[in-house]
């Protein structure tokens, strides 16, 4: 039985599975959903304070595309060694979380420049875009998390495979829009940047997507307990659930990115 089927790849079956079928593990050295949910405030530190120092760069006019780019490349290719490499967790997630911040940190910058300026006529106003943003995040996160807790989602393996499809589906579009964008300078779908009411229900789409997917984390790093991972795993399974809320308030600060331009 598929147990740890999961529309986040980092919180995959096989990853989990294969360290409890190579690593002794002992109740000292296993999982627990204690430590991970530690591990995990640790690594949100790190993110918001690299997020500050990229928000601070951008706000003072400094290269903030390179901080940008440069953080999400590189916490792309720690992604993908971390996917092979469970075992360098807790060496390989700190800093990709350091990294996911600096990301985070100009992305959030470029949109509430270009909102206040707009708003505000004038440059390096305050539009709240991004504090609605961490706001809802947070919202939701915590009333996903709720919704499990209390048995009112089940994540079913049918709600798993659901999801899963759903989100492989928006990961192979963004792929191609992206391969397409770099390497054929093709014009891309206009619901991806405009608040059409196409626009606005895809983002919805989405949002409620990634939000789904907390549901598969929260179960995929409880199963992970129950079965015996070994603690290295807590690290690599706050990994995942990072990566699934930087997800999701991308999509959310795209979400109200859109309803602001219609405005």
């Amino acid at each position: 039985m598929a147990l740890f089927e999961s529309g986040n790849p980092a919180l995959s079956e096989k990853r989990f599975r294969d360290t409890i079928l190579d690593e002794v593990v002992t109740h000292e050295n296993a999982m627990t959903v204690k430590g991970t949910m530690q591990k995990f405030g640790f690594l949100f530190l790190m993110t918001m304070a690299t997020a500050f120092y990229s928000w601070k760069e951008a706000a003072e006019g400094g290269n903030s595309n390179a901080l940008m780019i440069g953080g999400a490349v590189s916490g792309l290719v720690i992604s993908i060694i971390l996917m092979f490499k469970q075992q360098w967790s807790p060496w390989l997630t700190p800093l990709f979380a350091l990294c996911e911040g600096l990301f985070l940190g100009a992305v959030s910058a470029y949109f509430e420049y270009r909102f206040s300026s707009k708003q505000d006529g004038y440059a390096g106003g305050y539009s709240g875009i991004v504090f609605q943003a961490v706001g809802l995040t947070f919202s939701v996160v915590a009333g996903m998390y709720l919704l499990y807790k209390f048995n009112i989602i089940k994540a079913t393996q049918k709600f798993k495979s659901i999801v899963m499809v759903a989100t492989a589906g928006i990961a192979i579009f963004y792929l191609v829009c992206m391969v397409m964008s770099w390497g054929f300078d093709a014009t891309l779908p206009s619901f991806l940047f405009q608040g059409s009411a196409l626009g606005i229900g895809f983002s919805v789409f989405v949002v409620a997507l990634a939000a789904l997917n907390l549901i598969l984390d929260f179960d995929r790093i409880e199963q992970g307990v129950e079965l015996g991972a070994p603690k290295y795993m807590e690290w690599y399974g706050a990994f995942g659930l990072l990566v699934t809320i930087v997800w999701l308030y991308l999509e959310i600060l795209r979400l109200l990115s859109k309803l602001n331009s219609r405005n």
